[in-house]
């Protein structure tokens, strides 16, 4: 596994976008992706500017755990938890 810098705080920009279409809708608002140019931009300002890195692969935690979890299931499919299969 790759190490990950656990100094810097990450999260996928689509997730604040989703966020906050989400929010709006439950105003009753009505908004739509892309009318008005691309949202992933500023959602990326936005989480500079709270301090958190905009990374696609999202939330280092996230990205751990996914990888202990592809680790556990190699372990239980394969004798060599390295081996990637045919």
């Amino acid at each position: 596994m790759p190490d990950i810098d656990i100094t810097v705080e990450t999260y996928n920009p689509w997730t604040i976008v989703n966020l906050v279409f989400g929010h709006l809708v439950e105003q009753g608002l009505h908004p739509v992706l892309g009318e008005s140019g691309d949202p992933g931009g500023p959602a990326h300002e936005l989480l500079r500017a709270l301090g958190v890195h905009p990374l696609a692969e999202g939330n280092r935690q996230v990205k751990r755990d996914v990888h202990a979890h592809l680790a556990q299931i190699r372990a239980a499919m394969f004798d060599d938890p390295n081996e990637l299969g045919p």
